[in-house]
């Protein structure tokens, strides 16, 4: 029973990550068209200047940046939809 419970939460995120990825994408698209371009409209946060971490040898840069967009929202409850479905 436990690992039923395993796939559905994979089978979830991989979900949720497509359509995030896939309402960013959406979202993009829909920028130059003017009664859909309401879908683009969101907010940036994370990291504007990357981090340097230099150790000598070794130099690590850190940096993160997220876009929370409507179409990315859109995204996650449509995946969110199809989940309970299955």
């Amino acid at each position: 029973m436990k690992r039923a419970a395993n796939k559905n939460f994979w089978v979830l995120l991989l979900l949720m990550l497509s359509g995030i990825v896939l309402g960013g994408f959406i979202g993009n698209l829909a920028d130059g068209i003017s009664f859909l371009s309401w879908l683009n409209f969101g907010q940036s946060f994370g990291l504007d200047d990357p981090v340097v971490l230099n150790l000598g040898i070794l130099v690590i840069t850190f940096g993160l940046t997220i876009r929370i967009t409507m179409a990315s929202i859109l995204g996650v409850i449509l995946a969110l939809l199809i989940w309970r479905c299955l």
